[in-house]
């Protein structure tokens, strides 16, 4: 029985280390606004990229898409973690000149990290009620009704 326990308790650790918190209320709304904030300027920056070039090769489709996918996906919050994570690595690299960029939301560097650092905050934070990921993996109440006193009562079929 005590192994059992130890199990579940291990799996639960796990699932709260993905998500640390789906705060609701003005809180939510602030790890709503600053999900939003980052994903929707990936998205432009991803669209602005492809948009740009004259003859996109299958890397620059396949770089605009993953932006574009990856902010979509960090704006409704679903695999929020690991997206966040993503964005910021992706962020990161173009403030230091790692990934080339003509059209660059993140002309200057001091942007570039302040996106980095926002997704870091949402890895970090979690992504909040508002979200998928708050529908999918949400803390849940179970309601165990009482049980009942006598033993000859019939039970149901």
């Amino acid at each position: 029985m005590d192994v059992a326990r130890e199990a579940d308790s291990e799996r639960r650790r796990g699932l709260q280390r993905l998500f640390s918190a789906f705060p609701g209320g003005w809180p939510g709304a602030g790890l709503l606004l600053l999900r939003a904030a980052v994903g929707v300027t990936v998205v432009i920056q991803g669209g602005l990229y492809l948009g740009e070039r004259a003859d996109p090769n299958l890397g620059t489709w396949a770089t605009c898409l993953l932006a574009i996918v990856s902010g979509g996906l960090l704006t409704v919050g679903l695999l929020t973690p690991f997206v966040a994570g993503f964005i910021g690595l992706g962020t990161a690299a173009v403030a230091f000149s790692l990934l080339p960029a003509a059209p660059n939301l993140f002309d200057a560097k001091l942007s570039a990290v302040f996106a980095a650092a926002m997704s870091a905050a949402v890895v970090l934070l979690g992504p909040g009620a508002f979200s998928v990921d708050a529908r999918l993996f949400g803390r849940r109440e179970i309601i165990i009704p009482p049980a009942s006193r006598s033993r000859n009562e019939s039970r149901p079929t």
